[in-house]
This record gives structure tokens, C-alpha cells and sequence, in this order.
């Protein structure tokens, strides 16, 4: 049991250490056009970015696929990027049942991708031979999936609060939070070092 706890509290604490700001500005990105009574849909949202984490973690651990750092360090500010701006052209408009589908690819894409830059620090805290890690992996996704809903709980108390204290419109707040969020991503995906090989 204490060896659940220890890959369930890594999982956990992944998404609360700063060098998980990207992994953060996603799951921010992704919740912005979302109030509470969308909770369904971004159970799903966070649920398909886990499966792809978990996918990616098992094609990784079993040497199937193994992609270059430089990739997944340009790719995960690039998809974060895609969302945010995603959000600007679709700000106000009617419906977000429709524009669920290509956010829920997006998502399973980012999932993937950040399951295989998470690889090589997941097989360097648990070195076993692969069958062996596979409980250890599922142990870590329980508490990453877990991680994920609180993140997505405080983005959305954030966003109440903003709304009904500042009186910024729905639009408004989804229009700063995906602005700021390319401001800060523009430069990471400027300095990645695949532009420099």
C-alpha cells in the first residue's frame, strides 16, 4: 500500500511545482470558455489528456515509440498556443457543444505528447523492467487525473470570482486569460531549440 501512495502522490504533486507551468497554462487554456455547469464535458477533456498521458507513458516504458526532447519541448507550448488562440476565434460565439470536438483531439494530442516528455523522468524514478512499472503508472495517472480536477476547480472559482467582483464579461475573461497565456507561451516557443539544430 505505501508504494500506491508514493507513485499516487507524485502523480499528485506533478501538476503544483512550477516546472509544471505549461502542463498549467493547458489545463487554464482549456478551461476558460468552461463555467461550472460545463463540468461533464471537462471531466472529459481532462480524462482524454490522461488517457493520452497514459498511452504515451506505455508506448515509452515498452521502448515502442521514444520521441526526441527538442520535439516534445517545441510541441507542448505549440498545442498550448493552438487552445489559447482556439479560444480568441471562438470567444462569443453561441454554442460550445460544437466546438468540444476539435479541443477533445487536441487534447488526447497534448496527452500523448506530454506522456512521452514525462517518459524518461518516469522510468527514472521507477526502474524496473516494463511489466513491472505498469501498476506504478496507473498508481501515478490516479493521482495526475486528481491533480487535474483541482487545478480545473480553482480555474473556475478564479473565474467566478473575476466575473461577479470585476464585472468582466465571460467573453472579456476568456479573451485575457488565452491573450496572456500566448504572451507567455509566444517566447518559450521562439526559444525552443529545434529552430537552432
Amino acid at each position: 500500500m505505501s508504494d500506491f501512495w508514493l507513485y499516487f502522490n507524485i502523480g499528485l504533486k506533478h501538476l503544483f511545482n512550477f516546472r509544471a507551468y505549461q502542463d498549467v497554462l493547458f489545463l487554464i487554456a482549456l478551461t476558460v470558455p468552461y463555467e461550472f455547469n460545463a463540468w461533464r464535458r471537462l471531466l472529459i477533456l481532462v480524462s482524454l489528456f490522461t488517457a493520452g498521458h497514459i498511452l504515451a507513458l506505455l508506448l515509452a516504458v515498452f521502448n515502442i515509440l521514444l520521441v526526441k526532447v527538442a520535439i516534445v519541448n517545441f510541441l507542448i507550448p505549440t498545442i498550448i498556443f493552438i487552445v489559447a488562440f482556439y479560444n480568441i476565434l471562438n470567444t462569443g460565439k453561441a454554442s460550445k457543444k460544437a466546438a468540444t470536438t476539435p479541443i477533445a483531439v487536441v487534447t488526447t494530442i497534448f496527452g500523448i505528447i506530454h506522456g512521452l516528455g514525462y517518459a524518461s523522468y518516469f522510468n527514472s524514478l521507477v526502474p524496473k523492467k516494463a511489466t513491472d512499472k505498469l501498476l506504478s503508472l496507473f498508481e501515478a495517472a490516479l493521482g495526475f487525473q486528481i491533480s487535474q480536477f483541482l487545478l480545473i476547480i480553482i480555474a473556475l472559482l478564479l473565474a467566478y470570482v473575476v466575473q461577479t467582483l470585476f464585472k468582466f464579461t465571460k467573453s472579456d475573461w476568456i479573451l485575457i486569460v488565452s491573450a496572456f497565456t500566448i504572451g507567455i507561451i509566444i517566447p518559450i516557443v521562439i526559444r525552443t531549440e529545434i529552430w537552432w539544430k
